[in-house]
């Protein structure tokens, strides 16, 4: 299947409602910051930025006049303080804005900034975007539901995301890969079947090679692989099911080829259930939090009704619950998948999840 078929052209940005601002406010991400999204629009100028390849990154390296830079720069560095500190002024001395970044690739069109520690050149990236309810669930979810931990803030129509550090999948597939030695690659295979897992159970979509990062931690006689989640702008709005099993794009063929010449049946289909039965005790653990969130989700818009039509009946045809047919929006498909692995969790080694018909 074609990506132009497997994909919408492209994804509305769908506002954040009173109810998901007062469920981020109990949970300390809805905070007041200094600087909103579109005054870093005002830019004046820009550069191209190259790789090291001398290669188009698609960003640009936007500039101020002389007065609007001074604002904002100590604006952002209170968003700094604010995102991984006390949000208090003592740090800002200590700071500097090397770089404000502009992409205008892709849905979110966000800025990327470069905050240095000026006593020790210690340097980290946050970004500032529109704030879109598809990716604050994206978000949150991912927050509770995957191994990683997630810190972010929304203030009106702006959010502020902390950098996820790792090297983009599709630089790894190239660059990277081809040197990974064969007990490397079967552990690389291991972790794409549970990222897979993971995003089709909590309806992430388009999870191309260049939306996720490969994470290697050295541990005292091999490195750790891991596969994470960058980009959340396809929470929960395709109707193609197919979009939320990052297996079928082509960018990850590399992936699935390895999974395929790596790993026995049997071992795919154990490493599916140690990740449904992660995220059931995920779900048990977060249970008050998930309801909130959802019932947000429920009463929120993050779709078109073609799209909820469609991917409830593919669930349907894959796991038999009558429960997805029941639904009417996208909150309500969320939900019932979810349920469906906290049901299923006590004998979820024998039944399978969105298991497809034999």
């Amino acid at each position: 299947m074609s990506e132009e078929k497997l994909m919408s052209k492209k994804k509305p940005a769908y506002p954040v409602t009173e109810q998901l601002h007062a469920y981020l406010k109990e949970y300390n991400r809805d905070i007041k910051i200094p600087i909103f999204y579109e005054d870093l629009l005002r830019f004046s100028g820009s550069v191209v930025v190259y790789d090291k390849n001398d290669e188009d990154t698609l960003w640009i390296r936007v500039f101020y006049n002389e007065f609007d830079r001074e604002e904002i720069d100590l604006s952002l560095k209170r968003v700094y303080s604010i995102l991984h500190s006390d949000g208090s002024d003592r740090i800002l001395q200590f700071l500097n804005v090397d770089a404000i970044d502009y992409c205008t690739f892709g849905n979110s069109k966000p800025f990327r900034v470069k905050i240095r520690n000026v006593l020790n050149d210690n340097y980290t990236y946050f970004y500032v975007k529109k704030a879109d309810a598809s990716r604050v669930y994206g978000l949150e979810l991912e927050h509770m539901l995957s191994p990683y931990n997630l810190n972010f803030l929304v203030y009106k129509d702006t959010l502020i995301e902390e950098h996820i550090a790792g090297i983009p999948g599709d630089v790894f597939i190239k660059d990277f890969l081809p040197n990974c030695t064969e007990m490397e690659k079967a552990q690389i295979a291991k972790e794409f079947v549970k990222f897979n897992e993971r995003c089709m159970i909590r309806l992430l979509g388009d999870m191309r090679s260049y939306n996720y990062v490969i994470v290697s931690t050295h541990d005292f006689d091999h490195v750790v692989y891991r596969i994470r989640a960058i980009d959340f702008d396809q929470q929960s709005f395709e109707g193609k099911f197919k979009v939320y099993r990052p297996q079928f794009f082509k960018e990850n063929n590399v992936m699935v080829n390895m999974v395929r010449d790596k790993l026995q049946r049997s071992s795919v289909d154990q490493y599916k259930v140690e990740e449904r039965s992660i995220v059931a005790k995920r779900l048990i653990s977060y249970n008050e939090r998930m309801e909130e969130l959802l019932a947000c989700a429920k009463n929120d818009t993050i779709s078109v009704p073609e799209n909820v039509e469609r991917l409830k009946m593919e669930i349907l045809h894959f796991v038999q619950d009558v429960e997805f047919k029941k639904a009417t929006n996208m909150g309500q498909i969320l939900e019932a998948a979810l349920d469906f692995v906290k049901r299923n969790y006590e004998d979820i080694n024998t039944r399978g999840l969105f298991r497809r018909k034999t």
